[in-house]
């Protein structure tokens, strides 16, 4: 089958796939959630939201909340605006609940 078979272009004759090139998805931009360390909230109480809200493992939860007991501030977890903003929102909701005072933060991931 010569060039005017009328098939198209060489690849299709050739048995090739025609490729359509998709554009580019931005990544969302990611945001830290900062739990905050208070005189008030216990350190099983940080635990468990760590392991309930962000999914950290026992060992895991354990080591950010003594981050965050040492040095006032620590990340539990890097997220999109939207889930970190939920993450957030659902830990001092469930601090209030138990009249802890436990503050989250949000903060550009940089």
């Amino acid at each position: 089958m010569g060039a005017g078979s009328g098939r198209g272009p060489d690849r299709q004759r050739e048995g090739g796939v025609a490729l359509q090139e998709r554009p580019k998805t931005k990544k969302p931009p990611l945001y830290k959630v900062l739990l905050h360390n208070d005189d008030y909230t216990t350190k099983e109480f940080v635990v468990m939201i760590l392991q309930q809200i962000f999914h950290h493992s026992e060992a895991d939860a354990i080591r950010i909340m003594e981050h965050v007991h040492n040095h006032g501030i620590g990340v539990a977890g890097v997220y999109p605006f939207e889930i970190a903003e939920t993450k957030a929102q659902k830990t001092v909701a469930i601090a209030q609940q138990f009249e802890y005072p436990l503050q989250c933060t949000l903060e550009p991931e940089s």
